[in-house]
């Protein structure tokens, strides 16, 4: 998947933020080994110190780990990882209840509208 990071926010959030997707949907498994820093910088197209801002962020809340001399891993807790997905999800939900109200629907009306999406989708 490529990077597609803007300037409308810090870059290294938005590190943060892709590969907390990653580790949620699988591309990263708990226990993987994750790419150097060198290695992801180059891919993303930042400077190697943005990725390790974005790499101590995500140790510090705990989905990765370091083993000296071995590099850094994805946590292997898979209720933390199931707790992130949650987190996200919600936030996610919250985000578009707020976009609904902001166009001017209401909860039940948005959800009236969600409903009506998911019988579409499953025709």
């Amino acid at each position: 998947m490529a990077w597609n990071l803007t300037s409308d926010r810090p870059v290294f959030v938005q590190i943060i933020e892709r590969l907390k997707l990653d580790i949620i949907t699988g591309a990263y498994h708990p226990g993987d080994k994750l790419p150097s820093v060198r290695d992801l910088a180059n891919e993303a197209a930042v400077n190697p110190n943005t990725m390790q801002r974005a790499f101590a962020e995500l140790e510090r809340e705990g989905l990765v780990y370091t083993m000296r001399t071995n590099g850094r891993f994805i946590t292997e807790d898979q209720t933390m990882i199931e707790q992130l997905k949650e987190q996200m999800a919600i936030s996610t939900i919250a985000e578009f209840l707020h976009h609904m109200e902001e166009l001017g629907f209401k909860k039940e009306e948005t959800i009236k509208l969600v409903e009506d999406a998911i019988k579409e989708e499953t025709k």
